[in-house]
């Protein structure tokens, strides 16, 4: 009996229920294990350094918009190509991306050589994107790591100067190395400026870091500039390029043009403001996450023998304040889990009836998770071995309880919930 006067019902401590998190518990910041995140998101072009490099579906739409742009470019500058010109043009598209992808690899590289891996490199509508899964130790590798990558579109620049040299200007290699100078230029500089989630920005994250001691500080800080960049993109682009500062005079603001010169600005400043708040509020869960262990989130369990009758077991539990089942052999080795979907799936008329084995899921290989497994650590291990339940075991190999995916994923699902600063 409850403190109410009502009866308990002894199978009760094992029903799906959400947990009572503990008051200093901390969730992960990557996607909840035994979910693992899509491997393509685009068309797979092939594995440089054994990292896949996927083209986004928003890259053709990139291309196209690029090889109608450059071509207008090149009716001026050289008129006698005719139709001929979007193929030029398309040739552009895909060297300036080729680029890119240059300015990319140069982060993987520098990532792999730091022994951080690298999911994927995607390009895609505004460039392209490592996705590197774990962060930095010290900000001196922080600073080359993000430096790495402009640096490398410096010496792409010059390297295309170098080539305009060799040819005839006015000419279609010619053309086409100018444009290749200037765009990589324009990616170098873009790139170095102050605020995340550029690579200037994570340049200035280092700098922060090294002065205040604490990520934290560095990330507000060129969170914060980032921000500020992005309000600057968005007023000051239009109005660079009304008054000429970036090509052609626009007498008048206003007509297709300055709508042209306005969307690009906010389109660029979204991806800056939003990813500055994104890199907040992950390290905002990084910061926590240390704290993040499988102690913390693992149920109680008892052990039961195999042919311990579904009914019988529960009540053990309920008595020991227990919310899982670990199925053992004679010798009181574990063995197996008893799956918390496949107990719901028995009606109560006939839980005396049916053993614990039949519901039980064998333990394999990487099943077995240390209590003391914490932070990174320990959302690495579940990632790279996705189940629904896990077998969580003392350093003397003695059971500590089950630790269920259920749980890390509601834990995942309230830390990104809460409002990033």
């Amino acid at each position: 009996m409850d403190e109410s006067g009502k009866s308990q019902d002894p199978e009760e401590s094992v029903r799906p229920q959400p947990p009572e998190p503990p008051e200093h518990r901390d969730e992960p910041r990557t996607p909840a294990p035994g979910r693992r995140k899509g491997s393509g998101g685009g068309i797979l072009m092939g594995r440089p350094f054994g990292v896949p490099v996927y083209v986004a579906p928003s890259w053709f739409l990139v291309a196209a918009l690029i090889t109608w742009v450059f071509g207008g470019q090149l009716e001026r500058v050289l008129p006698e190509l005719g139709a001929a010109r979007y193929l030029v043009s398309l040739f552009f598209a895909v060297a300036f991306y080729a680029s890119v992808l240059v300015h990319e690899l140069a982060h993987t590289v520098a990532a792999l050589r730091f022994k951080l891996p690298v999911r994927r490199i995607q390009l895609q509508f505004f460039g392209g994107v490592s996705e590197i899964e774990k962060e930095t130790e010290t900000p001196g590798r922080e600073f080359v790591l993000a430096f790495v990558g402009p640096l490398l579109s410096l010496v792409l620049a010059g390297a295309f100067y170098a080539g305009m040299q060799l040819v005839e200007p006015g000419t279609v290699p010619g053309v086409l190395l100018a444009g290749l100078m200037i765009s990589n230029l324009i990616v170098a500089v873009f790139n170095l400026l102050p605020g995340l989630p550029l690579d200037g920005g994570r340049m200035l994250r280092a700098v922060v870091w090294k002065i205040t001691g604490r990520p934290m500080s560095g990330t507000v800080a060129a969170a914060w500039v980032g921000r500020a960049l992005a309000v600057t993109v968005l007023i000051g682009l239009p109005l660079l390029t009304h008054t000429g500062v970036l090509g052609t005079t626009r007498p008048e603001i206003g007509g297709a043009d300055s709508l042209t010169d306005a969307l690009l600005a906010a389109i660029l400043a979204a991806i800056i403001w939003t990813g500055a708040g994104n890199s907040l509020r992950m390290a905002r869960l990084r910061e926590r996450l240390p704290d993040l262990t499988a102690r913390t989130l693992t149920r109680r369990a008892v052990p039961v023998e195999t042919g311990t009758p579904l009914s019988e077991a529960l009540r053990r539990a309920n008595d020991a304040g227990a919310r899982a089942l670990v199925v053992v052999d004679p010798q009181g080795a574990p063995t197996a889990l008893v799956r918390e979907a496949a107990i719901v799936g028995v009606p109560d008329h006939r839980r005396p009836w049916v053993a614990v084995g039949t519901l039980a899921q064998d333990l394999k290989d990487g099943m077995r998770v240390s209590a003391e497994l914490a932070g990174e650590d320990l959302l690495e291990y579940l990632r790279a071995t996705p189940a629904t339940e896990y077998l969580v075991v003392e350093e003397t190999g003695e059971i500590y309880g089950v630790l269920s995916t259920a749980d890390v994923e509601r834990a995942f699902v309230s830390a990104m919930a809460r409002k990033a600063a």
